[in-house]
């Protein structure tokens, strides 16, 4: 199989590049159906980021996520070695910046460098009674949509809607409050892959495992097509909306599978995905390794087109937006409201957990005075000069434990992400003067397009994603969504989907 290492080369340069027919076609929906105005905004910046991904060849999302391959072969295959060669694709693909390096020793802190280690990437072997041919299937799923994973074990009191039993119903429940929970931290519209049953381990397996599912296929089960037609529905209608900013597109998939269990345990295991659905497959000639055809697309069928040019390319300017170039004033921030445009232009420092944990004990590397602190891991190449190839935002609450007394302390006056952060962060903003600015999460390639040139680079021994990287930008659009008055856009809509949640506690099933 002389061609396998680079027919895997190409499966996974693609399926972190250029989203799948399904996904588009999904996405294409929501942008048609979203009403609410910042949700649409976020929609077009998605819409654009899909294209310039695929035209680009760079990463759709900057977390290029965990790799998970389901690989079928004939009795006999050499797995051993198709293993190996799995892994020498997925360093290349690593060096060559189609995927950002995230394989991290757990102990240490330690980053691999080249995405290989205990466990990296994940790869699920099968035989089959094809002689001829070899089926390898991948789904590349990011940290903030696995940190949205979710697991029931009923019967048990959920939130806001009441008792869940051992039935349908009880996992209609579940389902519900899995979309509900992941907000916009989750990088709605998401999808997710739900497991009825099995064991802890199994379940959630088998969860990932209905991500391999097209979005517009039908459950074989009539119960569970009943089902998932209904959270779609439902789903849609509980006001979260794109990113969390409130309105109709909440959910684009929701795929359901079911297990024997044992007696004593009923899991309800569930798998959440964002927009960036990032999954594709190769059928292979077995004795070449070379591809034959495309599993979830038609190479023949050009791929859907995103954006129009009257999107306006993303953020659709108004006239209204507010221009920040740092450092920034508290005056300057006290003058902004949730809701509000910010385009900034100037440095921008990035900072996620490693950062936030490095300065909470030690003094920054670089004067945060007035600054704006990105919680962003980007997609970095060197040839000569550092180069940002993808630079979405990550999932801010993570940095919770942390962000209000970095604020204090060093005078940070906008800290950037996605998702939003809670009550401690809220409460600094407003005695110290800053702002939460979120990002559109996922649209690496847009904001790549911002940034004009690397500056210079600390804590690099933490890692390529975990180091402070000082950027130059122009124009870097976001949205106001906690300002320094008390004011949470996401705290609000949590609030009032939890209402249009708790609505739905009667018994449908």
């Amino acid at each position: 199989m002389e061609a396998f290492r680079d027919s895997m080369l190409q499966l996974i340069t693609h399926t972190s590049t250029n989203l799948p027919p399904d996904v588009r076609r999904a996405m294409a929906r929501m942008l048609e159906q979203e009403q609410g105005a910042r949700s649409a905004q976020a929609l077009q910046v998605i819409a654009t980021n899909i294209d310039m991904a695929s035209d680009n060849e760079g990463p759709i999302c900057q977390d290029t996520g965990w790799p998970t391959f389901e690989i079928k072969t004939p009795v006999g295959a050499n797995q051993i070695v198709m293993k190996k060669e799995i892994c020498e694709a997925i360093a290349e693909a690593t060096k060559r910046g189609k995927l950002r390096t995230n394989s991290v020793d757990s102990l240490t802190g330690a980053n691999s460098s080249d995405n290989l280690g205990p466990g990296t990437p994940t790869m699920h072997f099968e035989q089959w009674e094809n002689d001829d041919e070899v089926e390898v299937k991948l789904l590349l799923k990011g940290g903030g949509c696995e940190n949205k994973n979710i697991q029931y074990s009923l019967p048990m009191e959920i939130p806001h809607l009441g008792k869940a039993g051992r039935d349908l119903d009880g996992v209609r429940k579940c389902i519900l409050h899995a979309v509900w929970q992941a907000q916009g931290q989750g990088c709605s519209a998401g999808a997710v892959g739900v497991c009825i049953g099995g064991d802890r381990t199994t379940g959630y397996q088998h969860a990932k495992e209905q991500l391999f599912r097209t979005l517009d296929d039908t459950n074989p089960h009539p119960q569970l097509a009943k089902l998932e037609d209904y959270v779609m529905r439902t789903a849609n209608t509980l006001g979260i909306g794109a990113m969390g900013f409130g309105g109709n597109a909440t959910l684009i998939g929701c795929k359901i599978g079911v297990q024997n269990r044992l007696p004593a345990s009923f899991f309800v295991s569930v798998a959440y995905d964002c927009w960036a659905f990032r999954r594709l497959g190769v059928v292979l000639d077995a004795k070449t390794g070379a591809i034959k055809r495309w599993l979830y697309r038609d190479e023949k069928e050009p791929a859907i087109t995103m954006s129009s040019e009257a999107s306006g390319g993303g953020f659709v300017r108004t006239g209204k937006e507010k221009v920040l170039r740092a450092p920034i004033s508290e005056e300057q921030i006290r003058e902004l409201q949730v809701g509000d445009v910010v385009l900034i232009s100037g440095e921008v420092l990035t900072g996620r957990d490693a950062v936030h944990a490095h300065l909470m004990k030690n003094e920054p590397p670089v004067n945060l005075q007035g600054s704006v602190l990105y919680h962003c891991g980007p997609v970095v190449l060197k040839n000569g000069n550092y180069r940002i190839t993808a630079a979405g935002p990550t999932t801010s609450i993570r940095e919770e434990p942390y962000q209000g007394e970095i604020i204090k302390r060093y005078g940070v006056r906008a800290v950037m992400g996605k998702g939003g952060m809670g009550a401690k962060t809220l409460a600094a903003l407003k005695e110290h003067g800053a702002v939460y600015l979120n990002a559109i999460g996922g649209a690496a390639q847009y904001y790549a397009k911002c940034i004009d040139e690397v500056v210079d680079v600390s804590l690099l021994e933490f890692g390529i994603p975990e180091a402070m990287w000082r950027l130059r930008v122009t124009d870097f659009p976001a949205i106001v969504t906690m300002d320094a008055h008390g004011n949470s856009l996401h705290a609000d809509v949590e609030k009032a989907s939890a209402a249009v949640l708790a609505k739905l506690a009667e018994p449908v099933f």
